[in-house]
């Protein structure tokens, strides 16, 4: 039943603890709390100008329409939020995701989507007061700005100061990955306001100078914040910048943006499905059978580890509600994300992921940003021609590896690649074979501690076997 003005009820009662989430604490315009297993965001009596501006202005609606923001819907407020201005229930997020597990070009579009929104609040007289990439994850298949705080009314001479953040936080991750490293990305787990400027400068090559965009909002920006930050400049008058400058620096900033690209020696590393030891039949009944097993058991969320470039992810979504496609390799997690913009498949979503070592507990205290493993509950782990990497270069038992799956898979779909198989005995020619137990026979044992055997199937010209596995 609606509450007063015809606003939908939180849950009754305090049935449920009401939990705040450490990552909202610094922003005093409001808070995310979490009660019944669904997020909520408390705004601030602090915030209540920007907020009815923004919603009357029609600037909401506007990024709605464009599919740019999460919407949201207005709630009644418990008797702990009486003294919060307004209480909304946002679209909940299947699986949230952070910067430092997407690819270039999800890195990329959620900067363009960032400026675009900024572009159009300046339209509404509205700008983003911050260009945080936490402000962005992915959703339905696309970049989705989800806080709903960061805009306030714009104020005619005002600099944009989210500027320096933006160019830390999506600018030089992408010019380091674009012309170093694509495993730059990833690092952002280690500096969660972006790359320093002056760190990023030193690194670039010497060529990027000759880069209007890239000399102007890295090396100078760099240059002058190295100099004058943190300093009082004299009696220097408080820079004014007019809109039209505005709308001009952020078209500039969107023009770099969409400039820095990969080298294509870059995006042709990587491609495992070029070099397997599958005959077009095999690979093909293996394809098969992954698409019957998920529409036999219907998972609804599926975390494929080791997707490659998602080629069996979209296998298993047929069957599925959401696959979290998943690889170490960034060359393949950007592959997968640009099959999944071609398809507009919504529910695929490509992340970055390295099993041995995953997205972890970060920030203050531990608690800003959660670990991968622990923000959705899984229905199925896909793990296929992944054991043998496990245990052979990064010498797991099995035992640790059937542990570590059962904490996450109430259905487990593995494929075992015995020592036959010719990608094993590359992995195994330059080293010694310190793995007896790495058998069938071994692997059923290890895996029947914590698991019941549903299926098994010896693949089409292979001598691999797939595993439909339910946890005990």
């Amino acid at each position: 039943m609606a509450g007063k003005n015809n606003l939908p009820d939180l849950p009754a009662g305090r049935q449920a603890a009401v939990k705040q989430v450490p990552s909202s604490y610094k922003d005093p315009s409001g808070f995310v709390f979490i009660q019944d297993g669904i997020f909520y965001r408390s705004v601030s009596p602090l915030y209540r100008e920007h907020y009815d501006y923004l919603m009357k202005s029609g600037l909401y609606v506007a990024l709605i329409k464009n599919k740019w923001m999460v919407s949201h819907v207005e709630v009644t407020k418990p008797d702990d939020q009486r003294d919060k201005y307004k209480i909304l229930k946002p679209d909940q997020i299947p699986f949230m995701n952070f910067p430092y597990e997407w690819s270039f070009s999800q890195l990329k579009d959620a900067a363009l989507l960032t400026l675009d929104i900024c572009l159009t609040a300046l339209d509404y007289d509205m700008i983003l007061k911050d260009a945080s990439n936490f402000n962005v994850t992915y959703y339905e298949g696309r970049p989705t700005f989800i806080d709903t705080l960061s805009f306030e009314q714009y104020v005619e001479g005002e600099p944009w100061i989210a500027y320096g953040q933006f160019c830390r936080h999506f600018l030089s991750p992408l010019a380091l990955a674009a012309h170093k490293d694509l495993r730059f990305i990833p690092l952002l787990r280690q500096f969660l306001d972006g790359f320093p400027l002056d760190f990023v400068a030193n690194l670039l090559p010497k060529h990027t100078l000759l880069n209007m965009g890239l000399a102007m909002h890295i090396h100078a920006h760099a240059k002058a914040t190295t100099q004058f930050g943190g300093k009082k400049i004299g009696n220097a008058k408080k820079l004014k910048v007019s809109k039209f400058q505005l709308k001009g620096l952020l078209t500039g900033l969107r023009g770099t943006v969409q400039g820095i690209k990969l080298n294509k020696s870059i995006t042709q590393w990587g491609d495992y499905y070029t070099d397997h030891n599958y005959s077009e039949k095999g690979f093909n009944d293996k394809k098969n059978l992954i698409e019957t097993i998920c529409k036999k058991y219907k998972p609804s969320v599926v975390v494929d580890l080791g997707a490659n470039n998602g080629e069996f992810s979209r296998e298993a979504i047929k069957g599925a509600k959401l696959v979290i496609s998943t690889d170490v390799d960034p060359v393949a997690v950007e592959k997968n994300y640009s099959y999944v913009k071609q398809s507009s498949e919504q529910n695929i979503l490509p992340l970055y992921l390295d099993v041995t070592n995953p997205s972890g507990d970060i920030g203050f205290n531990l608690l800003e940003r959660s670990n991968f493993f622990s923000r959705t509950s899984f229905d199925c782990v896909l793990a296929l021609a992944l054991i043998h990497h496990l245990v052979m270069t990064y010498n797991l038992p099995l035992t640790a590896i059937a542990k570590f799956l059962a904490s996450h898979a109430p259905l487990l779909i593995i494929e075992f690649v015995p020592k036959s198989d010719s990608q094993v005995e590359r992995l195994l020619q330059n080293r010694e074979d310190i793995f007896p137990d790495y058998t069938k026979e071994g692997f059923e044992n290890a895996f029947g501690e914590y698991f019941s055997i549903l299926e098994s199937h010896v693949m089409k010209d292979s001598v691999r076997t797939l595993y439909v596995l339910k946890r005990k």
